[in-house]
């Protein structure tokens, strides 16, 4: 282990001015650390659903931004397959597309990029030999949006099942793209007619092989539909393997195309939308296209608008391959009366409703039913799969999980049709803060989107979490009086105007604050003195507000500038600093909060402080662009540790065995090496706790150290859960 000596000056300004950097040194050890997940359950958008068309039981999934999924049908649960993706592209978390191969079960593809912003990366291809287990990566020269609008269109990506060395990807800026060696290589198909980005669209949607090659050749299919996520265009055809192509006459003209699937007759189906989705779909339709005879059919189950029903579309498709008059369909955006797949046996003519009878099984996820007796059907159904192997099992992914039923016989019986959750194994939540008290749960979570949660057991997803009394959509801060655990705030973005909540027996029960700030919006942070008789609480947009009779009245504290995150010190009750970020000033109140003073400064771009449990006035602050700094006189000087490059964020821990202060966390870079770290000697050592396998993504924005489990660190990341490490024994 590698000696790092604390080294600084009194004001971190002349630290940072001043400071010579010694010779690079060793980077720091590697400490053995199991990894696994609090158990939450899915909580995000789950876009894409592909079944294996040659292996029973092979199926995968990909996530708008926490990666991609094979389904394991021994271990009845999903396996991350993207977890090894680090800091640096982390945009490879956003599922763009996924296609198993149709011929060899042991090979899998998949897009990815999150985002299509000037400022982002660009994607890759992914492509593996052995089921995800490992990947190779091509990377393209575009951008991919796996977490943009129109997430759930596709598959973007398609293997010809004739020669399945040839692939075609299309993009969203960038037109369509081929491969001839199983995706090693890439290369733009200039004949296609749209190659660049459209207005209003998602690009290139999906590609779907017609037919017409000869396998034993390896003679690539002649036949090859794609689809463009623009109104106006849709879908195009060549019927010489991409050497030029036409547009289909006779498609709507209002509608873009989401999804399409060739039946074994050569019926196309085709599903259709106003808006590329996943949000803002008001009209929609699903059609089925003769092939030999260049026809259109009009089979849509319900028509948007009519019958009471909401303006909404239609976006999941799946038909069986061994009889091409059974297939699903999913709406999208039906908010009245909700969500629903139908299913036809007649190829479209007539359907069922599946959703009618269905009845609801989240035991594994209580937090979907939001407070109600049942869970609903689910939104944002932007994907549906029917097992080519049993086409009774259908699974549909949702804006929170994945729903799955073995009885879609059923549909149009009468009978009811059970579904369950299917999301096993997934942990797809955005973490915005955590927090590990003293005593009672040692976990509670701030979530987006789904609030957040107790967590009494990390095996099991919470049966009561913080999604009530009131209901968060966000929660953006939380914190708890040290030194009387049992009471805690929290603040986010809630419904009815209700932003801040106490709970005054460990996070069991909550009430939402009496009154809120003046002109508070919601959202920031929170900081509750150690002894819980103040609360300061720093909205979006507005200064610091306090409250000394727990949330029934607000005064406004001096001293500080609007947006300061509040910090209360551990042990010292009179004590709260707050930290601009702007700037890295740090400010002390030592009168709970009614007047704060400058103290000291860390550097710019500062991203959290941090105050010890083990004595008073001990502050560690995180910056990307500085590294680490400690302080131990309430704020007043901070010495950089000088082994710490960057840091992103820090935690304080339970100490090591015969000694005193407390174990360090930091998710970061030192010695140039990056992931997660633990000092037990106050940054003197360090050694790195995370490794190859264990990175995920774009992380460490919320971390949280158990105060009573010596080495414990749980994880935030943005998009792939809250996954805990522990010293390997």
């Amino acid at each position: 282990m590698n000696l790092h000596r604390l080294t600084g000056l009194a004001a971190a300004a002349s630290l940072m001015a001043s400071a010579a950097w010694a010779a690079p040194m060793p980077g720091p050890i590697h400490q053995k650390y199991n990894w696994r997940h609090v158990t939450i359950t899915a909580g995000g958008f789950i876009p894409g659903i592909e079944f294996s068309p040659c292996k029973p039981g092979l199926m995968y999934c990909r996530t708008d931004m926490g990666g991609l999924y094979r389904w394991s049908a021994t271990k009845s649960r999903w396996i991350p397959l993207t977890d090894w993706v680090g800091q640096k592209d982390w945009t490879y978390l956003g599922g763009e597309s996924i296609a198993p191969d149709p011929v060899d079960p042991h090979r899998v593809y998949a897009a990815v990029g999150m985002y299509t912003g000037p400022n982002m990366p660009d994607g890759a291809i992914l492509r593996s030999n052995n089921e995800g287990r490992t990947w190779k990566i091509t990377p393209m020269p575009f951008r991919m949006g796996g977490n943009n609008d129109g997430r759930s269109i596709g598959e973007r990506l398609d293997i010809d099942p004739y020669d399945p060395s040839v692939l075609y990807f299309g993009s969203r800026l960038n037109g369509l793209w081929r491969s001839h060696d199983y995706g090693a290589h890439w290369s733009q198909v200039r004949s296609f007619p749209v190659n660049g980005a459209q207005p209003g669209g998602a690009g290139i949607g999906f590609v779907v092989f017609g037919g017409g090659g000869v396998p034993e050749l390896n003679h690539p299919s002649n036949s090859i539909y794609v689809g463009v996520s623009q109104v106006g265009r849709g879908l195009y055809h060549s019927a010489n393997g991409g050497k030029t192509w036409q547009r289909i006459a006779g498609q709507p003209e209002d509608l873009l195309p989401q999804h399409a699937s060739l039946a074994s007759n050569g019926e196309l189906y085709v599903t259709f939308a106003n808006g590329i989705g996943p949000n803002g779909v008001t009209g929609g339709a699903v059609w089925k296209y003769d092939t030999v005879n260049g026809t259109w059919t009009d089979i849509t189950p319900v028509k948007p608008g009519v019958g009471g029903n909401s303006q909404f579309g239609y976006a999941g498709l799946s038909v069986d391959p061994r009889n091409p008059n059974l297939l699903v369909v999913s709406t999208l955006d039906r908010w009245n009366p909700g969500d629903d797949i139908f299913r036809s046996t007649n190829g479209g003519k007539t359907w069922s409703s599946m959703r009618q009878h269905a009845t609801m099984d989240a035991a594994i996820t209580p937090y979907l039913k939001w407070g109600n007796p049942e869970p609903s059907f689910g939104w944002w159904t932007g994907c549906v799969a029917m097992n080519p192997f049993n086409p009774n099992e259908v699974l549909y992914g949702t804006g929170a999980t994945i729903w799955g039923t073995t009885e879609a016989q059923r549909a149009g019986t009468q009978k009811p049709i059970k579904f369950t959750v299917w999301a096993a194994g997934i942990e797809e939540t955005a973490v915005i803060c955590l927090l590990s008290p003293p005593q009672g749960a040692h976990l509670f979570s701030g979530l987006g989107d789904i609030g957040g949660f107790k967590h009494n057991n990390f095996n099991r997803s919470p049966q009561h979490g913080m999604c009530s009394n009131p209901i968060f959509n966000n929660t953006t801060g939380i914190d708890v009086a040290w030194k009387k655990p049992s009471i805690l705030v929290r603040v986010g973005t809630g419904k009815q105007g209700q932003n801040g909540a106490i709970s005054v027996d460990g996070g069991t029960k909550w009430k939402p604050f009496a009154t809120q700030p003046p002109n508070t919006r919601g959202g920031g942070s929170v900081a509750i003195t150690a002894n819980g008789s103040a609360i300061l609480w720093s909205s979006y947009g507005s200064p610091p507000w306090l409250s000394f009779n727990r949330g029934a009245s607000w005064t406004a504290c001096s001293g500080l500038p609007a947006g300061a995150e509040p910090v209360a010190d551990r042990l010292d009750a009179s004590v709260l600093y707050a930290l601009d970020r702007r700037t890295g000033d740090v400010y002390i109140s030592r009168n709970s909060g009614r007047s704060f003073t400058p103290v000291g400064s860390v550097s710019a771009q500062n991203d959290k402080l941090v105050a010890s449990f083990a004595s008073a006035g001990h502050l560690w602050a995180a910056s990307r662009s500085g590294g680490l700094f400690h302080s131990t006189d309430y704020g007043r000087t901070f010495v950089r540790i000088r082994a710490v490059n960057s840091a992103i964020s820090v935690a304080c821990g339970h100490h090591a065995p015969g000694l005193v202060n407390p174990a360090i966390f930091i998710v970061g870079t030192v010695d140039g090496v990056d992931g997660v770290f633990r000092s037990d000697n106050e940054g003197k050592t360090w050694v790195r706790v995370s490794d190859k396998a264990h990175r995920y993504g774009n992380c460490g924005e919320a971390l949280a150290a158990d105060p009573r489990v010596y080495g414990r660190v749980y994880l935030g990341t943005n998009g792939r859960g809250i996954p805990f490490g522990e010293i390997a024994k």
